[in-house]
C-alpha cells in the first residue's frame, strides 16, 4: 500500500507542537551536543581510588552523573575494565538476580511513511515485499509464540504508516491476548505481556493504547546527535523531527497511565560514547520531571540489511570490544534499569554481554512479517528490517542459559499486579526486586519446562530449579512453604500461579 506524497506530508500533521514545546527550556531540548562533547572531551581517566567510589555508587543502585559515566568511558586500563565488568555483574545480581527475561518480536507490518537511510523498511526500498497482517494473521502468528514455542511476553513492532493508526495497534494488542491455546506438555499458551515498540504517539492516543493493555512503551531516539539525526532521517517525514521523537517518553509518562518506557539508541550511527551520555541525560530528565527513569535499555547495532548501501561504510560502526565496554558502562550508570540484548548479535556476542548485566534477551526470533506462521526459513530478507545474527531456538537458548546456572523467567506477574513505574523503581533500587521476583520466576519456569522443553533441556532446568528451590528455602524462609505448595500445584498442571 505505497504512499503519495501528499498522503505523507498529510501523515506529518499528526505532530503536535504543543506537546513538544513545553518540555522545551528557552526553545532548546535536554541534549546539549555541545556539552555532552565537552564532557567527554574534559574527563580524565579515573585513579584507581576513584574508580572505587564511582563502582561504589553504581553497586548503590545510584544512577551515575555524566561527569562520572565521562570518567568511565575514559578508561584504558585492562584490569580496570576487568573490575567495571566484575561490578557491572554484581549490579545486576543485587537487582535482577540470576534471572533472564525472554520474549519475541513480532513484526506487525513493514510498510513505512519514513526513508531512513540505514533501514530496510525505508519507504524507498524497492527491495522489499510489503505486507501487514491482518487480524486473523496477527492471531496465527500468536499461536505460534504462545502454543508452539512458549513465549509469555512479545514486543509488538509498528513502523509509522496510516495502515497501522492506534485503531490498528489496538485491534492488534486485542487479537494477541485473545489468543489462546494448547501446549504441547497440555498447558494453555497465551501471551501475558505485550510490549510496543513504535513511532511516537500523542498523549490522546497513548491513553488509548494503555486502555488495550499496552505494556512498556518503547521508542529509540536512533542517535541522540543532533546533526546525525538530521543527516539520516530526511526532512518532511514523521522521522525528520528530533524532538517530536526525544520527547516521546514525556508523553507516555505525562498520560499517568503508563509508567513503564524503554530507552534505546541505534549504535554505529555516531560515536559510541556521545550516545551512552546521551541515553543517560534523557534517564536523568525522565528521572527529574516524572520521578520515573527508564524501565528498560536496549542498544542495537546497525546490521545488514537488503538494498540498503548506506550500511557498507559506517565510520561509527561498533566493534564487539567496543559494544561489550557500552554494555559495561550502561550497567553502571543506570544501574536501576532493565538491559536488553538481542538476536541482532550472534550467540558469540551475546554470551560476552549477557554476563555483564544484561536481563533481557529474545530467541526463535523470526523478524519477516508473518513468518512464524509460515514455519519456513527464519531469514526472509525481502520482508525484514535487517539480518539476524542469532537464529538458535528459545529452547537452545534456555538450555544454555541454565547450564550457566542462569534461570529463564517467564513471569509477567508484577504487570498484572501493579509493580510497574514508581512501585517497581523503589524494589529495583533497594535491590529487593529479585529475590521477590525469583519466586515468581521459579513457578514460571517449571511451567514451561513441563509445557515446551525437550528433554535435555528439562533436565538441566530442572537442575536450576533444585538450587533455585534450596535457596529460597535458607534465604526466605517465611514465602517457602506457599513457594511450594504453588510449585507442586504447577507439576500437577495447573497455570499462571504468580505471587
Amino acid at each position: 500500500m505505497p504512499l503519495v506524497m501528499n498522503e505523507t506530508q498529510a501523515w506529518a500533521q499528526r505532530i503536535v507542537p504543543e506537546q513538544i514545546d513545553r518540555y522545551m527550556t528557552g526553545g532548546r531540548d535536554f541534549i546539549d551536543d555541545d556539552k555532552i562533547h565537552a564532557t567527554l572531551r574534559q574527563a580524565a581517566a579515573p585513579s584507581r581510588a576513584r574508580l572505587e567510589e564511582i563502582l561504589a555508587k553504581s553497586l548503590a543502585v545510584e544512577t551515575l552523573t555524566p561527569e562520572e559515566t565521562a570518567c568511565l568511558l575514559r578508561v584504558d586500563d585492562p584490569a580496570m575494565w576487568a573490575r567495571m565488568r566484575e561490578t557491572g555483574a554484581a549490579v545486576k545480581r543485587k537487582v535482577y538476580d540470576n534471572r533472564i527475561v525472554t520474549f519475541a518480536p513480532l513484526y506487525l507490518s513493514n510498510h513505512c511513511v519514513n526513508d531512513c537511510a540505514y533501514c530496510g523498511l525505508r519507504r524507498s526500498n524497492t527491495a522489499m515485499t510489503r505486507r501487514t497482517l491482518s487480524l486473523d494473521e496477527v492471531k496465527r502468528e500468536t499461536a505460534v509464540l504462545a502454543g508452539e514455542i512458549g513465549h509469555k511476553r512479545l514486543i509488538a513492532v509498528y513502523g509509522e504508516h496510516p495502515a497501522f493508526d492506534v485503531h490498528y495497534m489496538v485491534d492488534t494488542l486485542r487479537a494477541i491476548y485473545d489468543t489462546k491455546t494448547t501446549t504441547p506438555g497440555g498447558g494453555r499458551g497465551e501471551i501475558r505481556r505485550v510490549n510496543v515498540n513504535a513511532a511516537p504517539q500523542t498523549v490522546e492516543d497513548l491513553k488509548v493504547l494503555a486502555e488495550a493493555g499496552l505494556g512498556t512503551f518503547q521508542v529509540f531516539q536512533e542517535t541522540y546527535h543532533h546533526d546525525t539525526y538530521a543527516r539520516v532521517h530526511p526532512a518532511g517525514t514523521m522521522k525528520g523531527d528530533y524532538r517530536w521523537r526525544l520527547y516521546a517518553m514525556h508523553r507516555a509518562l505525562e498520560t499517568d497511565i503508563i509508567d513503564d518506557v524503554g530507552l534505546g539508541v541505534l549504535f554505529g550511527l555516531y560515536d559510541w560514547r556521545f550516545e551512552v551520555l546521551g541515553l543517560l541525560m534523557h534517564n536523568i530528565e525522565l528521572e527529574s520531571r516524572f520521578g520515573i527513569g527508564a524501565h528498560t535499555i536496549s542498544f542495537p547495532r546497525l546490521e545488514p540489511s537488503a538494498n540498503t548501501p548506506f550500511l557498507d561504510a559506517l565510520p561509527h560502526r561498533v566493534s564487539d570490544d567496543d559494544f561489550e565496554k557500552l554494555v559495561t558502562v550502561l550497567r553502571l550508570a543506570i544501574p536501576h534499569a532493565g538491559m536488553i540484548v538481542t538476536a541482532r548479535e550472534s550467540a558469540a556476542v551475546r554470551r560476552r554481554v549477557l554476563p555483564l548485566g544484561c536481563t533481557q534477551t529474545d530467541a526463535s526470533t523470526k523478524i519477516g512479517v508473518g513468518a512464524y506462521a509460515e514455519h519456513g526459513p527464519v531469514q526472509k530478507d525481502d520482508r525484514q528490517q535487517f539480518v539476524l545474527g542469532d537464529t538458535r531456538s528459545l529452547d537452545e537458548v534456555v538450555r544454555e542459559l541454565a547450564e550457566n546456572g542462569c534461570i529463564t523467567s517467564f513471569c509477567t506477574a508484577g504487570y498484572r499486579c501493579g509493580r510497574t513505574g514508581r512501585c517497581i523503581m523503589e524494589l529495583l533500587r533497594s535491590g529487593t526486586e529479585g529475590k521477590f521476583c525469583k519466586l515468581n520466576a521459579v513457578l514460571t519456569f517449571r511451567e514451561w519446562l513441563d509445557d515446551f522443553a525437550s528433554p535435555g533441556t528439562r533436565a538441566v532446568g530442572i537442575k536450576v530449579l533444585e538450587a533455585e528451590l534450596a535457596e529460597v528455602s535458607v534465604k526466605n524462609p517465611q514465602a517457602y512453604p506457599r513457594l511450594m505448595e504453588s510449585y507442586n500445584r504447577i507439576v500437577a498442571g495447573e497455570r499462571d500461579l504468580f505471587f
